[in-house]
């Protein structure tokens, strides 16, 4: 088998070349990542960022290869057909298209191994730039991590076939020379069920996430519920992207260049739905996270005024009695360890986190907030005791800072907060003055104060509190620019190849389909114009598709955020660069194939 699988690369390379290319990526991708965890250690948001972009790397690239695969089998139908005819059984096939794949993920895990020290130089920059790495940070080189990037690399490739190969086994030799029964047949039993299953998993979620008060769950629910319905609409692609299709192709009126478009949609199904599917992810993807990210960043912009009830904000303590000042909170930020246990039926299990806390008066602090307690009472927040977000009313925390170890009792729970916040409110008096770090003072002024005058006596630099909640905001959106950039930006990669493979391979097969319409008198340029519309239609609908699964996400943490954003900057520049990519490979594969004379293609053999 494999020297029936080396002979059809070698006649069939240009239908490999994106599928290898995209493990190439994934490994590339994989080798980087943990390769910067195992050297990052306690630097738990570049593992928290890392592990993202490896859910979402790993994922497009299964995805993609098992997309080219299906495209490609279908293409080399009669191929398979004939090795039916001639003895080849069901186990053969299956057995010559894993060889195949085998022979794909070696090739993809030679060529991923050495981009690993590009991507993992371009990943340690961006994790530098955005301040979840130091400067000084060097990621070390570990043995083991080839062994990991083979089976990454040969895994992904096998998963992405496994079920291609098992449908073009089942298809009877003469359907796939008529072109009829089981090979014609696009939408399976197995696909409806997937793709009806995951729309409504997706459906779900969202609804699931909308309930949801804390925004460490409505989060991943939101996402998962845009994967799913991404997915399903996926799946069920040869009977969406034709139907949306035919109402976005009505736009080009009854022109013979509209006329060829619908028809050739109408015809090429598989074709349409292989290109849009990528799109209709990397769109859902992109969308999704950018507006989670943004109505998130809405919500604790929101949820920050509705908290501070302040006029000023200073860099340095102020003492109380200070003129013109009607209340301060003097609120020193520290990091510390924090052990917590939690009891499984019989079984106990402890982990230490170092996380971010305030030192604070209770008094003062309930003086310039406003946001109640989930539970408990600011009014026993004294001696040995924290306020914790998110914990357990009564339970204990083990708490380290400066040196100084203590056991503390949590008197009372915080409201989540939503640009992340502190964990852990401590009294300031429990906490040595060694670990306290830098101060943030709440003002609020006399009714009769000088505010010019007040803001003059005060630890600089000072800012008004809307100017405060705009810094906090500028600097939560900039974090979550980077972490788009981080996550997303290898996943337009892994786009961009999907959707010019879809078209390459797509182009192989229309030579014959494009000399035959030049034969009845449509010219070369109305040819290419044609397969441009057609792209155009397969663009639009994927784009709106992938908004609609986008949809979720941002329906799904509107709950627990208040409110809906949607990124328009980040949907029209996926627009404009899906078009754009869409467009360019169009018209060069439909002038590559169209070269040719035409009754040198019209004549010749399939």
């Amino acid at each position: 088998m494999l020297t029936l699988s080396f002979a059809t690369f070698r006649e069939r390379w240009h239908l490999f070349i994106g599928a290898v290319v995209t493990v190439a990526l994934g490994v590339a991708i994989v080798q980087s990542s943990l390769l910067i965890v195992a050297s990052a250690g306690k630097y738990g948001e570049a593992i928290a960022v890392l592990g993202m972009s490896l859910g979402v790397s790993s994922f497009l690239a299964v995805f993609i290869v098992s997309s080219t695969f299906a495209f490609t089998i279908a293409q080399r139908r009669r191929d398979l057909a004939l090795l039916r005819l001639v003895g080849g059984s069901r186990g053969q096939i299956r057995r010559l298209l894993l060889s195949e794949a085998l022979l794909l993920g070696v090739l993809g895990t030679v060529l991923g191994i050495p981009a690993g020290a590009v991507v993992m130089s371009a990943q340690t920059s961006l994790l530098t730039s955005l301040g979840f790495l130091p400067g000084s940070f060097g990621a070390a080189w570990h043995g083991w991590v080839l062994w990991v990037s083979a089976g990454i690399g040969i895994g992904v490739a096998q998963a992405g076939v496994l079920a291609a190969s098992r449908r073009a086994s089942r298809v009877r030799p003469l359907e796939a020379l008529r072109e009829t029964g089981a090979a014609a047949r696009v939408m399976t039993g197995s696909r409806w069920f997937l793709g009806i299953s995951l729309f409504v998993v997706g459906i779900v979620l969202m609804s699931i996430a909308t309930a949801v008060d804390s925004p460490n769950g409505a989060i991943p629910l939101a996402v998962n519920s845009t994967v799913a319905l991404a997915l399903g609409l996926s799946a069920l692609s040869p009977v969406v992207v034709p139907l949306v299709g035919r109402l976005t192709a009505s736009l080009a009126g009854r022109t013979p260049l509209g006329s060829l478009a619908r028809a050739n949609l109408r015809d090429g199904v598989r074709r349409s739905a292989s290109t849009a599917a990528p799109l209709l992810v990397l769109v859902a993807l992109a969308i999704g996270l950018a507006g989670t990210f943004d109505t998130l960043s809405a919500g604790a912009r929101r949820q920050l005024a509705d908290d501070l009830h302040a006029d000023l904000v200073a860099a340095g303590p102020v003492a109380p009695g200070t003129p013109g000042v009607a209340a301060v909170s003097n609120e020193y930020s520290l990091s510390v360890e924090a052990t917590t246990v939690t009891h499984y039926g019989g079984d106990t299990d402890s982990e230490t986190d170092e996380v971010e806390a305030l030192a604070v008066d209770p008094a003062a602090y309930q003086r310039v907030h406003r946001l109640p307690l989930v539970a408990g009472s600011y009014a026993d927040l004294h001696g040995a005791t924290v306020a914790a977000a998110g914990g357990t009313l009564g339970s204990t925390v083990g708490i380290r800072a400066g040196g100084k170890t203590l056991t503390v009792r949590v008197v009372a729970v915080l409201p989540p907060k939503l640009n992340g916040g502190p964990e852990y409110l401590l009294p300031h008096d429990l906490v040595p003055s060694s670990a306290l770090g830098t101060a943030r003072s709440l003002v609020r002024l006399r009714p009769d104060a000088d505010r010019v005058a007040v803001a003059s006596t005060l630890p600089r630099p000072v800012s008004s509190l809307d100017a405060y909640i705009a810094q906090s905001d500028h600097a939560q959106d900039t974090l979550n620019s980077g972490v788009m950039k981080a996550i997303m930006g290898l996943g337009s990669v892994y786009a961009v190849i999907a959707l010019v493979n879809a078209i390459v391979i797509a182009a192989g097969e229309r030579r014959r389909e494009f000399a035959v319409a030049r034969l009845t008198g449509f010219s070369r340029g109305q040819v290419v114009g044609s397969a441009l519309l057609e792209a155009a239609v397969v663009a639009v609908t994927g784009v709106l598709l992938g908004w609609l699964a986008a949809l979720a996400a941002l329906i799904g943490v509107s709950g627990v955020s208040g409110t809906l954003v949607m990124p328009w900057g980040i949907t029209w520049l996926t627009v404009l660069g899906a078009f754009l990519v869409v467009g360019a490979a169009s018209v060069w594969t439909s002038l590559s194939v169209t070269r040719p004379a035409p009754i040198s293609l019209a004549a010749a053999r399939e």
